[in-house]
């Protein structure tokens, strides 16, 4: 049977998602700057950063990969209510992530907004939480 451990993106520019992960979003790190593939924990989750050409290296192959803004998949990440939605969405930003979409609340019940990292990748922070 498997277990689900973690996840992992592969990234162009180490320190600068080590330090987003860390710095804007409170990702716990492992490891130094430094590494080929860095550990990050949130909430018993294990994220991992791979080095795009470190991985390619490792299994003899090339992959393609995103640019911009893209929506391969996102990361999502929970609040305790609809106003710490907008808290967390005005935090982040000044802290340096590129806002994708403003906090609304949707017809399913949930207040969401997403936000991009360094490398394009979607980040999501929503609650189902009114108060």
């Amino acid at each position: 049977m498997m277990k689900l451990d973690g996840f992992g993106i592969f990234v162009r520019d180490m320190a600068g998602m080590i330090r987003f992960y860390r710095d804007v979003l409170g990702f716990e790190i492992r490891e130094g700057e430094d590494e080929k593939s860095v550990y990050l924990e949130k909430d018993g989750t294990l994220f991992l950063l791979f080095g795009r050409g470190d991985f390619e290296a490792m299994t003899g192959r090339r992959f393609g990969y995103a640019s911009g803004i893209n929506g391969h998949y996102e990361i999502a990440l929970s609040v305790s209510n609809y106003a710490e939605v907008d808290r967390a969405f005005e935090e982040v930003v000044a802290r340096g992530a590129q806002a994708v979409m403003l906090p609304s609340t949707m017809p399913w019940g949930q207040r969401t907004c997403y936000v991009a990292d360094p490398e394009g990748n979607l980040v999501e922070i929503g609650s189902f939480v009114k108060e």
